[in-house]
């Protein structure tokens, strides 16, 4: 039997639909449009930050034994930079931007207002359970929106610290944090929303949209899938190991959208890569890599069970060449590299989302191109060559979220580029501009005079009048001339 605090303690269907009424009575107040609630906001999360980096730090060790510098630069320094662009640029993000206008309509002027979008929900990820919580919120709040965050339940101790430090930071009654599971997410979802950003699997991802769907709610479908990497010959192998080492392994053990799924490479190159890749290996984390401390572990044991079905798969596990040790008691997978494994497999069938990384050989490079794009369409797709042919082709024929040349997942750092996917790796992107724009509506306004009011658009309508408005309809000056004097 439940007690009475427990009955008041659960957010239900009910629960859900008073807290979005209270957030459309704040957002219909005008608070939040101003811009100095905004920046106060985003001032706020800066100081939050600062004063509670050890707690944050200690809240995704917890979650995900993830190493101090990862935590650190990854998620609360990338997230205050977003503040600070925000801060930086609000005023000009914010003012109207001028429209030409055409001869139809002389004399008038136009402009298109961005305003924000109303209520909107954010949900999002364990992996980066910080960043990918806070830095769409970052752009909700730049937009002028009321918002709730219901952060991941399978980060709980990030999930509870978003939960205490935000209303001591943030304006509480404009932005809400909703812990829970399938039941508060479902509670959520049944509410008219004027827009929902989520961020994680295709499976959720598609019940968000359906949800979103039945309002014709607006969403943000932020994936993953299974990115490429494409090496070629002649390239200094020794920094694209590198740098593929740390956009698999140095992101969250690979527990990452944009990290790297598998490898397409050239017989002739696969041996020195995975000598390569095997000698930076152990360098990074050791002749035991299940020891070290610069490597997360996997998020729970059920994401354990189902990244260890992938390995022992038949027809994969005599395909590892290196790692594939485990620790089911920390949960913990050292970096595993296998070559040549099976097309129809289950590691090449679903994206891996953790610390296993597949080498796929092709006879010639080009055939990379198909190889890619008989599957779905990924979030990132990356190319290591000095081909400068072969780097236009892949950018032509690879369809992704994302490409990068010569490098892993830095397309993140640059906040003039847009981050989403195409396809089932997502739909809508964000990051700088792109952020404010995605909670924005971009409202077009024509402001005309009572002067030049024109007799040819009212009835009765003649002839002459037709011949008139098709040459203005062109704003074309000869063709309306030709008009006037009866010659068109």
């Amino acid at each position: 039997m439940a007690t009475e605090e427990e009955k008041q303690t659960v957010f239900d269907v009910e629960a859900a639909n008073m807290l979005t009424k209270e957030l459309r009575d704040v957002f219909a107040s005008g608070k939040t449009r101003s811009y100095e609630w905004r920046i106060s906001q985003l001032k706020s999360m800066i100081k939050m930050c600062d004063e509670h980096e050890e707690d944050i730090v200690d809240a995704l060790h917890q979650d995900l034994s993830k190493p101090k510098l990862e935590s650190i630069v990854f998620e609360i320094t990338m997230l205050k930079n977003s503040c600070t662009l925000a801060i930086k640029e609000l005023k000009q993000w914010m003012m109207p931007e001028k429209a030409k206008t055409s001869l139809l309509t002389f004399p008038s002027s136009a402009e298109i207002v961005p305003e924000p979008l109303g209520v909107v929900l954010i949900i999002s990820a364990w992996n980066y359970p910080f960043l990918l919580s806070l830095d769409p919120l970052v752009g909700a709040i730049a937009a002028g929106d009321a918002m709730v965050l219901k952060p991941s339940e399978f980060s709980p101790a990030t999930s509870s610290l978003l939960a205490k430090l935000l209303p001591e930071y943030l304006d509480i009654s404009s932005i809400k944090v909703v812990e829970g599971a399938v039941s508060e997410t479902s509670a959520l979802l049944e509410q008219k929303w004027d827009k929902i950003f989520y961020t994680g699997n295709g499976i959720v991802g598609r019940i968000v949209m359906a949800a979103a769907a039945k309002h014709l709610t607006p969403v943000v479908l932020e994936l993953g899938g299974k990115s490429p990497v494409v090496v070629d010959s002649g390239i200094d192998l020794q920094i694209a190991t590198r740098r593929i080492i740390a956009g698999k392994w140095g992101c969250n053990n690979g527990q990452a959208c944009i990290s790297p799924d598998y490898i397409i490479t050239t017989k002739d190159c696969a041996d020195k890569l995975v000598d390569s890749l095997k000698k930076e290996l152990e360098t990074f984390y050791g002749k035991n890599p299940l020891e070290s401390k610069d490597l997360s572990r996997i998020v729970n044991s059920k994401h354990f069970s189902r990244l260890t079905k992938l390995l022992d798969e038949d027809k994969v596990s005599r395909k590892i060449v290196y790692g594939g040790e485990r620790d089911e008691a920390n949960l913990k997978i050292s970096p595993t590299i296998l070559v040549d494994v099976p097309c129809d497999s289950l590691i090449m069938k679903e994206e891996i989302f953790g610390p296993l990384l597949p080498i796929l050989i092709v006879s010639k490079i080009e055939d990379s191109f198909d190889m890619i794009n008989s599957g779905t369409k990924p979030l990132a797709a990356y190319l290591f060559t000095n081909n400068k042919k072969l780097k236009e082709q892949f950018v032509v024929s690879v369809s992704a979220g994302g490409v990068v040349i010569n490098d892993i997942a830095m397309h993140l750092a640059i906040h003039t580029l847009p981050f989403g996917g195409v396809g089932e790796s997502g739909t809508g992107s964000y990051h700088g501009k792109f952020s404010f724009d995605a909670f924005s509506h971009k409202k077009a306004v024509l402001y005309r005079s009572f002067m030049g009011d024109a007799a040819l658009r009212y009835p009765p309508y003649t002839r002459g009048k037709l011949r008139l408005m098709k040459a203005f309809m062109t704003s074309n000056f000869w063709t309306i001339l030709r008009a006037l004097f009866g010659r068109s």
